[in-house]
């Protein structure tokens, strides 16, 4: 099935990369190649690398991106692995990072990323991983349960779900999302069904998160891609929910930060100087939150490369 993607905050993920027709670009998380797209066709002898591990989005960006093959490079893989990626590179001007599940996997059902569709437990990125939501629903210990509903969802009912889920299992396996919905709304309150977002959306959040190690990856992919950038390059990052925007806008100012000596030293004596300059935070317009109603917890943090030199 052919998508129609809407990629989120692209005017000013285009704005902020600053585009060199000769310069080299990193899309760390292609999905259906929106972003991409538009990076490539502004390219003329530069070069784009585009990572993604789902198999299905390479396979898609290899049609949406034929009329720029010759500049665009797909590889297959996790932005965990950005150093490994890119040790045949010299340099890269710019890279973005679209964080979190593309609207393709949580509308395709047999994915089992959606709480609306009843389907098997999955919920990888990555197909070709070994871990999926059946595992984590079905095999983990009750506390490890409680910890990452709590922890990656910020799921209040945390403790309840997770006893749900255990005591469920012990009669047969969690198969379905469907089933999972059920458990977690009977472990809820009446207050917690009455609210504006769906029961289930906090922890199938948590779980989806815990099979990808979505969270766990990003301060050594953000280093990563700050030490490859070149001296004036950009780095733009979208985030959809609190947890991982934290981390990010942390690292970020780590690699911002210059001295870090007591205020009392008469001179410095960490020797640490900053390494990027940050940009201001970014969301979307009501426009385009009113044409892709996901875009509205959207955030865009931005980065530039220092030049060591004139620091």
């Amino acid at each position: 099935m052919e998508y129609e993607h809407k990629p989120v905050l692209l005017d000013k993920c285009i704005e902020v990369l600053s585009i060199h027709p000769e310069g080299t670009y990193v899309d760390g998380t292609l999905g259906r190649a929106g972003h991409s797209r538009e990076i490539a066709k502004r390219l003329t002898t530069g070069c784009l690398i585009c990572i993604d591990r789902d198999l299905a989005a390479i396979e898609a960006a290899k049609r949406k991106l034929a009329p720029w093959r010759e500049r665009v490079r797909l590889v297959h893989s996790n932005f965990a692995e950005l150093e490994n990626v890119l040790a045949d590179v010299e340099g890269v001007d710019g890279m973005l990072f679209d964080l979190g599940v593309s609207s393709p996997q949580l509308d395709d059902p047999e994915r089992g990323f959606s709480y609306m569709h009843d389907a098997p437990l999955d919920m990888r990125m990555d197909q070709t991983a070994p871990l999926t939501a059946r595992e984590v629903v079905n095999a983990w210990s009750q506390e490890e349960l409680r910890r990452i509903l709590y922890d990656f969802g910020e799921e209040r009912c945390a403790p309840a779900i997770a006893r749900a889920i255990v005591k469920r299992r012990a009669d047969r396996p969690i198969e379905t999302t469907g089933e999972l919905v059920e458990i977690i709304k009977s472990a809820m309150p009446p207050a917690a069904l009455r609210e504006k977002q769906h029961p289930a959306k906090r922890s199938f959040q948590a779980v989806r998160i815990a099979v990808n190690g979505e969270l766990d990856a990003l301060p050594p992919m953000l280093r990563a891609a700050v030490d490859k950038l070149r001296p004036g390059g950009r780095l733009a990052v979208i985030t959809f929910h609190s947890l991982e925007d934290r981390i990010v806008k942390r690292t970020l100012r780590e690699l911002a930060q210059g001295c870090t000596c007591p205020p009392g030293f008469p001179v410095c004596v960490c020797g640490k100087k900053p390494v990027v300059r940050l940009g201001k935070p970014l969301t979307p317009t009501a426009a385009e939150v009113e044409e892709n109603p996901r875009a509205r917890s959207a955030r865009l943090r931005t980065a530039e490369k220092l030049d060591p030199f004139d620091i």
